[in-house]
Order: C-alpha cells, then sequence, then structure tokens
C-alpha cells in the first residue's frame, strides 16, 4: 500500500521542531481565545438588529487570516493537530515498514510514543 504523507519524521527531526511548535499552538490558542470574544460581541449586535462590520468585523477578519498562516505551518509540513487544547500532535513517521505517527504531547519533553495512523492515541506505545 502506498504511503499517505510524502514526509516522514525520524525522532530527531521531531524533538527538534517541538519549541516551534510550542510557539505555534501558544500563538493558535490565543487566537482563538481572541475570536472568541470577537465572535460573542458579534452575536450580540447581530441578535439586537443592529448592521455588524468595521473595526470589529476586520479585526476578526485579521485573526483568521493569523489562524489560517499558522495552521498552514503544520500543512506545510505534514503535522497534524489532533487537539489544540492538550497540545497533541502527530507526526508521520515509518517504523520498520509500517507508516506510523510519532505522537506528542505539549507537556512532554520529547516525542516518546508513537501509533497507527487509524488508532490514535489510544494506541499510543513508547517508542
Amino acid at each position: 500500500m502506498p504511503n499517505q504523507f510524502n514526509h516522514h519524521y525520524t525522532r530527531e527531526e521531531a524533538t527538534a521542531l517541538l519549541p516551534q511548535l510550542r510557539h505555534w499552538l501558544e500563538r493558535l490558542r490565543d487566537r482563538r481565545r481572541e475570536l472568541e470574544k470577537r465572535d460573542r460581541r458579534l452575536g450580540q449586535l447581530m441578535n439586537r438588529g443592529h448592521d455588524v462590520g468595521g473595526p470589529l468585523v476586520n479585526e476578526w477578519v485579521k485573526i483568521m487570516a493569523d489562524i489560517r498562516e499558522v495552521f498552514s505551518e503544520f500543512e506545510s509540513r505534514e503535522i497534524l493537530v489532533k487537539d489544540l487544547e492538550r497540545g497533541l500532535v502527530d507526526f508521520p513517521a515509518i517504523i520498520g515498514d509500517r507508516e506510523v505517527f510519532l505522537c506528542w504531547e505539549q507537556d512532554e519533553d520529547t516525542v516518546e510514543f508513537w501509533h497507527d495512523l487509524d488508532a490514535g492515541y489510544a494506541g499510543r506505545e513508547h517508542l
């Protein structure tokens, strides 16, 4: 069966990216919180029948663009964000002759787990 991913990470390559990933994940969480504030405000205005637009909508669009930019950093590297709050990330890898995911959670110092492509977090095993 052909591989699903073009790039496959070694444990060392994935671990080397962790400082940058921590930064991106925090940026995503911060921007999401900002977006939720704007969403609530826009919802209140729309419920009252106000015409929405102007600075509030412009801020919302800028935040969405920033979120998209950060997610594109993950996508271009074929790194999957599985749970933003937990900082759970999967890296495509090859173990033996199988395509798998190296699995990392933000509070972990290094990449120490893997799981099959269809197993998810519950199937994590130590490297």
